[in-house]
């Protein structure tokens, strides 16, 4: 579904009229941000398949620093790849690189280890590699990587629909304070079951999968 179709979606179910785009009210505004509101919570539910991507980065002779592009510092990691020489990288604490690369000269070689290491000043994750590579080397980062907030009214949404319409809905009720009965706790006890009903689909296609963040 598309930003303004989970808007109107919403709307829909308040009884209130449907609109041309997310911006083109007030209230319609308040939708789309329940509405990201919400799609955070499902992303953050799950690691779902829809939101696996694969960052790659070159490796320049003597730099064990690098920025994961893009990612922001909501993913989670799957696992690391030496992909020119075919083996995974081993995850290290900071102050084990500490050690490696202040107290000591510091070893050059096919990176084998990783730690992330703060943020840039666009917000994007950083890591370092160690040893400290002595040629390029193409790394592959296997993350799952929550979508951008949606903003345009076609954007199309990744993670499933109905948790995040009845999500963005059952805050809708709460912040209006009623809704022909239905009471914000049974609102979001729908969104939740939905939340619950969509891992569980999805767990069956994917049963690597089986653990889940609390909803």
């Amino acid at each position: 579904m598309t930003y303004l179709e989970i808007v109107n979606s919403v709307l829909i179910r308040l009884r209130e009229r449907e609109v041309s785009s997310v911006s083109e009210n007030s209230y319609s505004k308040l939708i789309g941000q329940f509405v990201n509101d919400s799609k955070r919570q499902v992303e953050d539910a799950w690691n779902w398949n829809c939101l696996l991507k694969t960052l790659t980065a070159t490796t320049t002779r003597g730099i064990f620093n690098y920025e994961l592009n893009t990612t922001g510092q909501r993913f989670r990691m799957v696992d690391v790849i030496n992909d020119t020489q075919d083996y995974f990288l081993e995850p290290k604490t900071i102050q084990y690189f500490n050690e490696k690369l202040v107290a000591s000269p510091g070893e050059n070689g096919p990176p084998r280890y990783y730690v992330f290491n703060g943020v840039s000043t666009d917000g994007d994750t950083q890591v370092d590699i160690y040893p400290i590579p002595d040629a390029a080397y193409i790394l592959r980062f296997n993350v799952y990587d929550p979508q951008d907030a949606l903003v345009n009214g076609s954007d199309v949404l990744l993670v499933p629909s109905e948790p995040v319409v009845l999500g963005a809905y059952a805050r809708a009720v709460a912040e209006r304070g009623e809704d022909g009965g239905l009471s914000s706790t049974e609102a979001f006890g729908l969104a939740a079951s939905s939340i619950s009903d969509h891992i569980a689909i999805e767990a069956n296609r994917f049963p690597e999968q089986l653990i889940s963040v609390e909803i």
